[in-house]
Parts: structure tokens; sequence; C-alpha cells
């Protein structure tokens, strides 16, 4: 009996049955509406987060012989997986979505998008560097872990870790201890539940206390928007009904444009920004040469939506992990300044300097902060998926930004 329960716990604790609950119970909060507001999606990232935080005090537990692991090292490695492929599947739907207009509407207003993209990142950079100044006992790798966590960028994280990689293991070979990658990944993790938390509510809250009416918004928005796309010309062949050879070739283009490196800064895209602008790209010419490219609505807004679902999972667990190894309070409040300064004062020069609309307004501030989460609950929100144009025209300038705000900072500081 003892072997048959210890058989049952762990095929029910596999790692496929741990990805699948998660979503699930995910929805379920997420799902909960208090006075009109709600988590969405993102409930998925808070019972991932929690998930992660209980295996930290119970890695493991016995049943009779057998030892039950909620979490080991390669579950880690499993859980990365799953973040870069659901970064990958929701960006490049972005992209993909975007595409067929993004190009098509350059006017006054992409200057703005790029002016918030660096705004917003240099106020957040200027705010850690402030608390390194003011708390002689924070790093400035634990700085960069919070600031690339509050604003949600993986790139940057893993920007910051590069350099801090480096320096220990320079330190090494000079015979002295350091331990500057540990404080960025422990101030990622610490960061990172309020920043994604904080600005898929504040999309939601500033439409709501500014007393905005949705409707006739995304009414104005849709006609100032309405840009007319040009059909192929000649006749295409369709490869398959979903439009999965189109997908799967905007996703390998992406990650080949992810690759290029800027040997001066040592700075690339990754896979998260070159699959945004394989997708925009595809999106925008619809064809290879006679093969048709062109992918359904509803084909994309899925395959977004599950992109969203497993980022949030991949990326949840570890975090969670690692919320709890180094935590502290101050720090916790630290990246809760790094997300809302940035946040909120990108949103006041976009509405009086930029004069933005609402809608381009949020869609350029979670573009800014590189907030994939915020992108999706602002998606539902607003009841339209144009409103990812913003987004995608502000993330590349941003992202180029954190990437080297991250490096500066460990460098300098």
């Amino acid at each position: 009996m003892t072997a048959y329960l210890a058989g049952v716990c762990s095929s029910a604790l596999s790692f496929i049955f741990v990805v699948f609950a998660i979503g699930a119970i995910g929805y379920l909060v997420g799902g909960i509406k208090i006075k009109g507001i709600e988590l969405g999606t993102a409930g998925v990232l808070l019972v991932a987060l929690i998930y992660g935080v209980v295996i930290h005090f119970i890695p493991e537990f016995a049943i009779g012989e057998k030892t039950i692991y909620l979490f080991s090292s390669k579950l880690k490695g499993n859980f990365g997986i799953v973040s870069n492929i659901g970064t990958a599947l929701f960006v490049t739907a972005v992209g993909l979505i975007a595409g067929p207009k993004f190009f098509r509407s350059f006017n006054r207003s992409t200057l703005a998008y790029i002016c918030i993209g660096f705004i917003v990142i240099a106020l957040g950079a200027l705010t850690a560097v402030l608390f390194t100044v003011l708390d002689k006992n924070m790093s400035a790798s634990m700085a960069v872990g919070l600031l690339t966590g509050g604003l949600t960028s993986t790139p940057g994280f893993s920007a910051g870790k590069e350099v801090a990689m480096a320096l220990d293991e320079a330190a090494k070979a000079a015979g002295t201890v350091s331990n500057l990658e540990a404080d960025v990944t422990a101030g990622y993790g610490i960061a990172y539940t309020f920043g994604v938390l904080g600005v898929v509510l504040f999309v939601q809250l500033v439409p709501k206390i500014l007393k905005v009416n949705l409707q006739e918004e995304v009414a104005h928005f849709q006609a100032a928007n309405q840009i007319k796309v040009p059909e192929p010309k000649g006749k295409l062949v369709s490869m398959d009904p979903f439009g999965f050879f189109a997908f799967f070739a905007a996703v390998a283009l992406g990650c080949l444009i992810g690759a290029i490196k800027i040997p001066v800064i040592n700075f690339s895209l990754g896979n998260s920004g070159g699959c945004l602008i394989g997708g925009l790209i595809v999106g925008h010419f619809a064809h290879f040469g006679h093969i048709d490219c062109r992918i359904k609505k509803e084909t994309l807004n899925f395959t977004r939506e599950l992109g969203l679902v497993l980022f949030l999972i991949g990326a949840g667990v570890p975090g969670g992990v690692n919320f709890i190894e180094k935590f502290r309070w101050t720090y916790f409040v630290y990246g809760a300044v790094m997300t809302t300064v940035p946040m909120i004062v990108g949103y006041v020069i976009a509405r009086y300097v930029f004069k933005l609309s609402i809608l381009n307004n949020l869609g350029s501030i979670t573009g800014g902060m590189t907030s994939t989460p915020a992108l999706g609950t602002l998606i539902a929100t607003a009841g339209t998926d144009e409103v990812s144009a913003a987004y995608a025209a502000t993330y590349p300038f941003a992202l180029v930004s954190i990437v080297l705000a991250a490096k500066i900072i460990i460098m300098v500081l």
C-alpha cells in the first residue's frame, strides 16, 4: 500500500502535472473579481510564485522508502524551458498581430514610444542607483536584480547575471570570494512579484480612477488607427490550415535575429526581442514567395494566451524559490519603488507631454516596463488587441535600455 501511495504521489507531482495544475488553479484565482478588479492571467503567476515559496520549505518528503521531490535542480531547468517557449509563443503572436499595421503606421507617435521606452528604464535605473547610495549594505548587483525584477525584464536579468558571473570569476582567480551572481538572482526573485502584479493592477485601475469610458476610448482609438492593409499580390499557397508554418518560421527567424550581437557593447535582442521583430516582419509581408503566411486572428489569440500562461508558470516557480533565499522587506520595498516610479512618471509624461490617448499610453507603458503579463491584461481590459502596437513600438527600445543599464550599474558601482 505504501509503495502504491508513493507511486501515485510521484505521478501526481510529476512536472507535467505541476505545470497544468498551476495553470488551472491560477485561472480560478485570476477569475475572482473584487470591485471590478481581477488578476486575470496574472493569477497563474501568483499561484506559481506560491508554489515556489512552498517548495523552498518542503523540497522533498518520504513515503516509505521512496523520496518524493517537489523541486530539484533538474526541474528548475525544465521550468526555464517552459518560460522560454512561452515567451517565444507570446511575443511572436504579438508581433504577428501588430505586424500588418506596425510599419505602415509610423508617425510622430512613434517617436513618443521610443522616448517613453528610454525614459521608463532611465527612471528605474536612477532609482536603483539612488538606493545603492542610501543603503550602504545593498550591493550594486542586488540593485540590478531588484531593477530587472521590478521591470520584469528577463533579458536585463540575463545581462546583469552575465556581468556578475564575469566579476565572480575574476574574484575567484584573484583568490577572493564574490557572490554577485547570487545577489542578482535573489534581487530579481524578490522584486518580480510586485513588478508583475503592480503593472497588471495599474492598467486596470487607471481607467477606473480616471472614470474613463473604455468603449468610447476603444471606438476613438480604432477610428484613429484605421490603416488599410493591402492584400498580397498573386496566388498564394497555404501550407496548413492553422498557419503553423508561418508561426514557426517567424519564431525561427526571430531566434536568428535575437542571436545577432553588437560587438562593442556585447548586446543582442535575445529570443524575446528577436521573436517580436520576427513576428512583426512576417506579419507585415504576409507571405514567403508564393507561400501564404497569414494566420487567423483566433489562432494568434489562442497562441498568445498559451504563451503567456507558460511564461508565467516557467518564470513564477523559480521566482518563488529565489524570493525566499535572500528576502528582506527593505529590498521588497526598493523593488516596488523601482516598479512604481517609472510606471507613474512614464504615464504622466506620455499623457501630458506626448498627448497620447489612454490606450496608447498604457500600451507604451507595458512596453516600456517590458511587462508581458500587463499587455495581456490591457488587451483583456480594452477588449482589443490593437493596443499591442504601442507595446511593440516601445518594447525594443526599452529592451536595449534595460540591458545596457544592468551592465553599466554593476560595472560602474
